[in-house]
């Protein structure tokens, strides 16, 4: 009797597949909850890279802009990372003119981080101006915090620095900055 029962037992295939699934079930959520989470800091940092554009783009149309005008562009900014939080945003433009070989910063106002001091000089990419010309210089970054910290431990830092020449004037005029 003791035979029979074991040799049904070992003949009994009803139950491979829900032992199957119960080994593959941890890994396919797990792979599940990696990938959404991967996209989610993914869309964080294009967003945070539009948000660098935007600042640029805006601030190159002007010939005059003025520190209220930008604080409203950095408030545009915040908009643009919804629906991330925008609290670990931080946000600098600068202008930047290359006068004798050296770029030297003609103003710069910044939100949630130190803004540079007018005449310091900045590292710009090689042949990105000429001489006598200037670019506006937008720089952001964010701490993006994972909502599943068990997947992603910790702050993860984007930081993007966009280019741009003003487009209606040589230099974009910040005089209040």
């Amino acid at each position: 009797m003791r035979r029979g029962l074991i040799r049904r037992l070992t003949g009994d295939e009803r139950g491979v597949s829900a032992i199957e699934f119960a080994m593959l079930a941890p890994v396919l959520i797990a792979f599940y909850m990696g990938m959404t989470e991967f996209c989610q800091g993914f869309m964080a940092q294009k967003r945070m890279g539009h948000v660098s554009a935007a600042v640029a783009d805006l601030i190159a149309q002007e010939e005059t802009v003025a520190p209220a005008t930008i604080d409203d562009i950095f408030a545009i900014g915040g908009l643009i990372m919804k629906p991330f939080p925008t609290t670990t945003l931080h946000q600098r433009v600068s202008s930047v003119s290359l006068t004798s070989g050296e770029a030297t910063v003609d103003w710069s106002r910044a939100d949630g981080m130190t803004a540079r001091a007018v005449g310091s000089t900045m590292t710009l990419p090689a042949d990105l101006v000429a001489e006598g010309e200037s670019v506006v210089v937008a720089e952001v970054t964010y701490d993006y915090d994972s909502a599943a910290d068990y997947l992603m431990p910790g702050l993860t830092r984007f930081s993007q620095t966009y280019y741009l020449r003003p487009r209606t004037a040589d230099k974009t005029a910040c005089p209040a900055c």
